[in-house]
């Protein structure tokens, strides 16, 4: 049987749908949000909805998978830099530092992870999904961006994973604390100062000084 791709309209209308949903889940919380309110967001009629995505628990799962593809895809864009990091390590590193954290405390992230905390009971796949489509995709650039910078003489670290682990800590920890946990918005100076910080204590302990 040969397989056709979906028509362009149709794949449009769903990620208009899954990009509604995620705002209203996001807005409302995951009981107060109803289908009909999504499909006045998504521009669609109700019954729409639910030809796409089935029911309301469906929807919210693939909302929420929608929502953490594309903050994979902002965070692994950050990365990039670090392709061609340039001569000067320390300042592409906090550069790298600082949109990350700007991609942390983004609305989308922030929500994506209000509603994870929110809705691990009812949605234990959550702890798997969310994590497997943003941190560990994220980790897993990073280590392999340290590897190669550790064989041009730049990190000294035998663990490029652990670096990156590590890495991400030193920015995200001293974050989530001045954000209160995300209820609070950290201004771009400060959130400067953290990437500074996290990148000189990332080079104290990796850095080759070249």
């Amino acid at each position: 049987m040969t397989l056709h791709p979906a028509p362009r309209g149709r794949i449009d209308k769903r990620q208009a749908i899954l990009d509604a949903a995620f705002a209203v889940f996001a807005r409302r919380g995951y009981a107060q949000a109803c289908v009909q309110e999504i499909a006045v967001e998504a521009g669609v009629a109700k019954p729409t909805v639910y030809n796409h995505l089935g029911d309301k628990e469906n929807l919210f799962r693939h909302a929420m998978a929608a929502a953490a593809d594309l903050v994979k895809a902002e965070n692994l864009a950050v990365v990039e830099r670090l392709r061609e990091p340039g001569d000067d390590l320390r300042a592409c590193l906090e550069d790298v530092g600082h949109r990350l954290l700007k991609v942390c405390c983004g609305q989308r992230a922030r929500s994506l992870r209000a509603l994870t905390y929110a809705q691990i009971m009812t949605f234990p796949d959550l702890a798997e999904v969310v994590p497997g489509r943003t941190a560990e995709p994220l980790g897993e650039a990073l280590a392999d961006r340290f590897a190669r910078l550790a064989l041009g003489g730049r990190l000294a670290t035998e663990d490029p994973a652990r670096a990156a682990e590590q890495f991400l800590a030193l920015l995200t920890g001293p974050m989530e604390a001045r954000s209160g946990l995300g209820t609070r918005t950290v201004g771009a100076a400060e959130t400067r100062e953290v990437a500074r910080a996290a990148v000189d204590t990332f080079l104290r302990a990796y850095g080759t000084g070249s």
